[in-house]
């Protein structure tokens, strides 16, 4: 017989009634019955009820076990009781009565409960994150993410990818977020850094001549933490296609985005047919370039409605260029207590409030519909497509200052009024991302999102149009209100490449000192080229209904970005620093 075990602790069946069998795993719980002592056994597998009465040669040794304690039983397979079998676990027709017991492994008292679910703090769940990850949700969860690594790499190989491995140690780039540095200890005073993304060297594999790359890419952004992004490090799968547009890599990964979340819905409906939606129209209708589609309150220009108005707030704002006024419909929402809670939520966002308009039989009431009249009142409701018993929430102003608001003002509505289907996932790509923006905080034109994409026009875009006004050939496909992933067509001629950097305020020096690897590559015969990258975190986050990403990555750090577990990040030994000709300057 094995030291440990003949079987799993989710092995056994009723037609293995009669059998001597050995498990080994931990005490989930321990209920006595007067004189006979139930324990749920558990491994990673699953969970098997064992017991011991007086009669067992061992009873005084089980009668010591507590919880969390890790121990190996000898035992009878028996059938239970009709009535006492349990069909919530696998085992449920069968317990093991035990004739031999050893302590494998005592547990000194918990300082956080493995049974049960309980909402603990995050500071002591992280600093037992072992003793965490043994509570039954969490470790599904990490079960399901190693499920879904397996499925994707499969998934990726079968759509004609090849797995390849890019460089951890390499050179600073701004590419957006701050690097992890490391020093260097042959060359004093220069640092390594630990990559953002496999960006460069992805590029440069395609120049190199292989056509479908991937991989499933640690990365590392030295960024503040939020419930949707891991601080410190995470998982994107990374990818990359030569002689393609970008057509060619959305219909390519569109299968396979949607596979992965048919794989692992259970049964949830999936988007077949992924919209697409211009980063533009999208900020319009849903005040974000992350839009949760199962929401499907869309937004609206109403401006027409309220020049020359007897509303002068609005129509006064709409004589200065720039200024519209947007509707947010709410179906259904057609009542004052409503709509003066929305406007209560709109002044704990720092704005003075929202108008609204709510109709009833007779038309339209409310503030607005009082200043601007029945006939302006009734065109609104028409342009939206309401009707009695619902209402339209206004926002008024620059689009760029009120467009997030008004974006989580449409969710927040959308949850009051239990409009959206929630039990089920909802794709689409964004595209004609805006190839630049301008930085209201440095007075300059910068890269919108990735500074490594095709601009549309190309060169002669680049040189006769204006930087705000030019869109790239870039793409973030999206899934109930999370991107999921970016990508682009990329930049393969060192013309364009240098022109496009030289409108972002980087000059053709910065560009070859930080990018001369990849620069100089392209001079040499670069195919055209572009890809994305998924965080894989964030999807199985969604896959497994959690609002955070460390319920699903292993041994996540707190949001001050520390490993209470381990104690990092932590002070080194004055010879460390020596060694690497670094001296540390006192903080103001």
């Amino acid at each position: 017989m094995h030291a440990y075990r003949t079987h799993t602790c989710n092995d056994l069946r009723k037609d293995h009634e009669g059998d001597t069998v050995r498990l080994s795993g931990w005490v989930h719980r321990v209920r006595d019955h007067g004189g006979v002592l139930f324990i749920d056994l558990r491994d990673h597998y699953g969970m098997t009820q064992v017991l011991a009465d007086s009669d067992s040669p061992v009873f005084a040794e089980v009668e010591k076990v507590r919880s969390e304690w890790v121990i190996r039983i000898d035992g009878t397979v028996k059938a239970r009781d009709p009535e006492l079998v349990n069909d919530k676990i696998a085992t449920g027709e069968v317990e093991v009565y035990i004739r031999d017991m050893e302590v494998l492994g005592k547990a000194d008292e918990l300082p956080l409960p493995v049974f049960g679910e309980l909402d603990y703090p995050e500071e002591t769940r992280l600093k037992y994150r072992f003793l965490d990850l043994r509570r039954e949700g969490l470790h599904e969860n990490m079960k399901l993410r190693s499920r879904f690594f397996t499925h994707t790499r499969r998934a990726m190989d079968e759509a004609g990818f090849t797995e390849y491995q890019t460089p951890i140690l390499t050179a600073s780039s701004p590419e957006g977020a701050r690097d992890f540095l490391v020093p260097s200890r042959l060359h004093p005073g220069s640092f390594y850094a630990l990559p953002q993304a496999p960006q460069q060297f992805k590029q440069l594999i395609m120049v190199a001549g292989f056509d479908r790359y991937f991989q499933i890419a640690p990365c590392f952004r030295d960024e503040d933490p939020r419930a949707d992004r891991s601080p410190g490090e995470f998982y994107q799968l990374d990818l990359e296609m030569s002689f393609v547009t970008q057509e060619d890599v959305l219909s390519t990964m569109e299968p396979v985005i949607r596979g992965m979340f048919e794989a692992f819905a259970d049964g949830k409906p999936v988007t077949q047919q992924f919209r697409r939606i211009p980063y533009a129209e999208s900020l319009l209708k849903y005040g974000s370039d992350k839009p949760d589609l199962r929401n499907p309150i869309e937004m609206q220009v109403v401006s027409d409605h309220f020049r020359g108005s007897g509303f002068k707030i609005f129509a006064n704002m709409l004589e200065k260029e720039g200024n519209e006024i947007r509707a947010i419909p709410a179906p259904t929402g057609g009542s004052r207590a409503f709509c003066d809670r929305m406007n209560a939520w709109a002044q704990k966002q720092g704005l003075p409030g929202m108008g609204y308009i709510f109709w009833k039989e007779g038309g339209g009431s409310g503030p607005l519909a009082k200043n601007i009249g029945p006939e302006r009142t009734e065109a609104i409701r028409e342009q939206l497509g309401l009707k009695d018993g619902d209402a339209a929430f206004f926002l008024a102003g620059k689009p760029s200052q009120f467009e997030a608001v008004a974006g989580r003002a449409r969710d927040v509505v959308a949850d009051e009024l239990n409009l959206a289907d929630k039990d089920r996932f909802e794709l689409c790509w964004i595209v004609d991302y805006p190839m630049y923006e301008y930085d209201e905080e440095n007075k300059k034109v910068d890269f919108s999102h990735n500074p490594f994409s095709m601009p549309m026009g190309g060169l002669e875009a680049l040189e006769s149009g204006d930087p705000l006004d030019l869109l790239a050939y870039q793409y973030d496909v999206v899934c109930n209100g999370y991107e999921l992933g970016s990508g682009a067509i990329r930049n393969h001629k060192p013309e364009i490449m240098l022109k496009a950097f030289e409108i972002a305020g980087y000059g053709a020096e910065v560009v070859e000192e930080k990018f001369g690897g990849m620069l100089n590559a392209f001079r040499y015969g670069a195919p055209p080229h572009g890809g994305m990258a998924l965080g894989m975190e964030r999807i199985v986050m969604l896959l497994a209904g959690e609002n955070a990403i460390r319920e699903v990555v292993m041994f996540p750090m707190n949001q001050r970005a520390e490993d209470l577990m381990m104690g990092a990040p932590a002070s080194v030994e004055p010879e460390q620093l020596r060694e690497l000709g670094i001296r540390l300057a006192p903080r103001d």
